[in-house]
């Protein structure tokens, strides 16, 4: 059967009105991230279908071409292979962090005992570990502020650098990491393969990182701890008993992931690899009392009581995996469900902006843009690459939640480099550079606030007696010390203006997006 002909909209105002969707979104997205520092996702779908239903009264003619044009998008491949690496990735995310990952790097850090002036530094390295075992920058700000940022204030760090440098380990995961959600989308929508993307963007990367050590070290030692009064205890002694490094083994599983990707295997097949692995590993070390860890962590029926319940949960196999709960409780849980959950609404965001690209490509918003940054501002290779990173900086300065951000910019980033014959490689590292690193930078980042929200839950907690409204860090001050987010900005600016790592079409085809 043949294809079905591209849908052609027409909008009043000119081809311009066919961005008021994606338009009326970010301004959403503005007002309720950046404004009132809202960090939900869910409220992003609400503001993208505000503006789809909103730009369909501009339409003339036929509202099906514009409701048709909406369902064209939405099953784009683009679209549906992000999808489905995000369900993936989360699986596998959730399941080394319930196999004791996270404690395993707490233990790395404490049992070392260095002191305040190091202790930023060795935080960078231990979060950008895991942020790029498990993909998500937010979830490592979460966990290193609830985990490593008190340790840090005991040993006499400077919270506000340390606070900066658990952000920088995040920007540098969600950059780096194969399961990174930035990684994927800058990847499938520039048309290029996840492993190519991740091996061609390290030489960047590690640059941006390179500095930054050296920076958290020169600040570490020469800007003195805020509460360096604070007797410096036993830090191992303040850290939970259960922490172990056993959770380290998890790295095994992570290297499986990276390496499996790079050498080109299929994301789906590399993640799959990954994740039986961590489950293995998890099982043993659950098994011999090592990590608290059991088979219903990662894969949990809780069912109501009844006889027939209760008979599944007392078999030897299956009721590993079954336990009966009040009424009340009953549901599924586990690492294999929350994390594929925990994408669900990033999912829904994700379709309906590329719905709203769509709309834009069929009104001619896309054609008009293109035609005025080439013709006025991006008319040599040099600047066209200037455009995309300032462009993607400020999309994402404003769109804080970074791959709302990122998907929004995507294709005007893939317009404009295939007009300069720009490799997929190169324009889905300037794409994801600035996505990875602003939404950690700025006081109404969703990353920065999602740390934010973790050290609030410090004051008067059950482990942390000690910690009190006054040590809560100011958004406002930690801008200046996430120095590798900083950096990584500074590396592509310098790489476009230079040319460092520029690659053409020509000089390398990436796979196709089925690879991804």
């Amino acid at each position: 059967m043949p294809e079905e002909p591209d849908i052609e909209l027409s909008f009043r105002g000119g081809r311009l009105v066919s961005a008021l969707p994606i338009a009326l979104f970010i301004a959403w997205a503005i007002f309720q991230s950046g404004i009132l520092g809202i960090g939900d996702t869910t409220g992003l779908v609400a503001g993208m279908l505000t503006g789809l239903i909103v730009g369909m009264l501009f339409v003339r003619g036929d509202w099906k071409d514009y409701a048709d044009v909406i369902f064209a998008g939405m099953t784009r491949r683009v679209a549906a292979t992000a999808v489905v690496a995000w369900l993936w990735a989360g699986m596998f995310a959730e399941t080394i962090q319930v196999g004791g990952f996270v404690d395993g790097l707490v233990w790395a850090a404490t049992i070392l005992n260095v002191g305040p002036g190091l202790f930023p530094a060795v935080t960078f390295l231990l979060a950008a570990l895991l942020a790029t075992g498990i993909g998500t920058g937010y979830g490592t700000a979460i966990a290193f502020t609830s985990l490593v940022f008190p340790a840090g204030l005991l040993l006499g760090a400077n919270p506000v650098l340390l606070f900066g440098a658990i952000l920088s380990g995040a920007v540098f995961g969600d950059n780096l990491a194969p399961v990174s959600d930035t990684t994927i989308v800058s990847a499938v929508t520039q048309d290029a393969d996840i492993g190519g993307v991740v091996a061609s963007r390290v030489k960047y990367a590690v640059v941006a990182a390179a500095l930054a050590i050296a920076a958290y070290l020169v600040a570490g030692f020469g800007i003195p701890g805020v509460w360096s009064g604070m007797p410096h205890a036993d830090v191992t002694g303040q850290v939970d008993a259960s922490v172990s490094a056993w959770g380290l083994v998890h790295l095994l599983d992570i290297a499986l992931v990276i390496v499996l990707a790079i050498r080109g295997r299929h994301i789906i097949e590399a993640i799959s690899w990954g994740l039986f692995a961590a489950a293995l590993f998890n099982v043993a070390l659950g098994a011999a009392g090592l990590v608290d860890v059991s088979v219903g962590s990662m894969l949990l029926f809780s069912a109501p009581v009844n006889g027939l319940t209760q008979a599944v949960a007392s078999l030897p196999v299956v009721g590993a995996f079954v336990e009966t709960v009040p009424a009340a409780q009953v549901g599924v849980g586990g690492s294999i469900y929350s994390g594929a959950a925990g994408f669900f609404p990033l999912i829904v965001l994700t379709l309906l902006l590329v719905a709203g690209a769509e709309i834009m490509r069929a009104g001619g918003g896309f054609d008009a843009i293109q035609e005025l940054l080439i013709d006025r501002i991006a008319t040599t290779v040099r600047r066209a690459e200037t455009t995309m990173v300032l462009g993607t900086a400020l999309v994402n300065a404003t769109v804080t939640i970074n791959t709302a951000a990122e998907i929004a910019i995507a294709p005007y980033i893939a317009t404009l480099g295939k007009r300069f014959n720009i490799n997929g490689y190169r324009r889905a590292n300037i794409l994801d550079a600035n996505t990875s690193a602003l939404g950690y930078i700025f006081p109404w980042g969703g990353g920065l606030l999602a740390g934010l929200g973790a050290m609030q839950g410090l004051v008067g907690g059950e482990a942390t007696p000690w910690f009190t409204q006054q040590m809560v860090v100011n958004p406002a001050s930690v801008w200046p010390y996430v120095f590798h987010g900083w950096f990584l900005v500074g590396v592509f600016l310098f790489a476009a203006w230079t040319g460092y790592g520029r690659e053409y079409v020509s000089d390398r085809t990436s796979e196709e997006v089925s690879r991804v």
